[in-house]
Formats: structure tokens, sequence, C-alpha cells
């Protein structure tokens, strides 16, 4: 089933479509810091979105985390980043579903600018469920940067509408040496506002 609704997406995003903004999904994250509204770019990165949308809808955020802050000031990385990320309450490594294909922004025309939401991954193609908020500009995340040393880059997929200050917020609260928020800034509830795309659907 998953895969039909995987060659759907990808049918999908080789035609042209006349969607604006207006009818991007758009998704309610209320965490203990406050709440955010994301936009989802269902035409740039279809596949992305979908499998998104779909921890979304099943509730699979509902009590994750945000768990990981880097700080550009502080990180010690020679491409430093301002990031938070968050996973499901299985964690970061969450393998309920089959990981997805990067979609490099070099091919959606996407980029990691403040407010951007994109996957985290180790290699190509391993994203699954944990996400990350950039907080300021970071091109560095784009492909072609220097942050994963394959240059591959990370699959933005949305970006904030609403609570960029929330993420700044979380990004600044106490965390311990190995980036580790302590404590974690809970997800209260992630909700889709709206029905689930078409092209999303099994």
């Amino acid at each position: 089933m998953r895969t039909m609704m995987m060659t759907a997406v990808l049918a999908l995003s080789a035609c042209a479509s006349t969607a604006t903004g207006a009818d991007n999904p758009r998704v309610a994250l209320d965490t203990d810091a406050g709440r955010m509204v994301l936009e989802l770019e269902l035409e740039r990165a279809p596949l992305t979105v979908c499998n998104f949308l779909s921890y979304v809808t099943d509730g699979d955020y509902e009590a994750g985390s945000f768990f990981r802050t880097v700080v550009s000031a502080t990180n010690a990385n020679p491409n430093p980043i301002d990031v938070i990320q968050a996973a499901t309450p299985r964690g970061s490594d969450d393998d309920l579903r089959p990981p997805i294909p990067l979609e490099r922004t070099r091919d959606t025309g996407l980029a990691h600018t403040a407010g951007a939401i994109s996957m985290a991954r180790d290699g190509p193609d391993t994203a699954t469920s944990s996400f990350f908020i950039v907080t300021q500009d970071t091109p560095s995340l784009d492909f072609g940067g220097g942050r994963n040393p394959d240059g591959q880059g990370f699959a933005v997929f949305g970006r904030l509408i609403e609570g960029l200050d929330v993420a700044r917020h979380i990004q600044m609260a106490p965390a311990d040496a190995e980036e580790q928020l302590t404590p974690p800034v809970m997800i209260r509830t992630a909700t889709l506002m709206g029905e689930v795309p078409p092209e999303c659907r099994p």
C-alpha cells in the first residue's frame, strides 16, 4: 500500500501543478514552549511531505519532543548550524516506516533559510521521522554544502509561518555537552489543519 502511495506521489512531482501557497498543507505543533505552525511544500517535496503527514495523522509525534539544539556560536563543527531537532517518542532512529528517498534542495529549489523544516538523516535515503527546524539561514545544509561530508544536503519540505520565536526560544534552552536539551521540550500535539491531500492518501 505504501509503495502505491509513493508511486502516486512520484507521478505528481513529475507533473505541472497550479497549487499555490494557500493550498499547501499546514501542521500545528503545540509544545511545552508554545505553538508553531508549519506550511509544507507538497508540490516541491511530495515524498517528504507525505511521509511527514503519515506520522502526523497517525499521532506518532504526540508525546515526542524537541530533544537536540545546535547553536552555531558554540558548535565545534567546521560548518556550524542553528537548528532544533525533534523525534517521536521512539527516538530519532524510529523505523516504524521505511526510510524515504532524499529530495535534494538542488532539485526542489528549497533552501535552509530561517524557519525552514527539514529531515534529519545519516546517509542519503535514510530519513524516517526525525526532523529539524532551522532558526537562522544555514546554507551549509543545502545540496553541495559542507555540513554532511557526502555533500548531498538535507531535504527541506516546508517552513514555519508561525512560531519562529518559539523555535529560537527552544534553541536557547539549557542543553548538555552533547547538545541534548535538558529537559527535552515535549510535543503535546501535532495536528494537520485540514484534510490529508489526495496525493498522500493510500
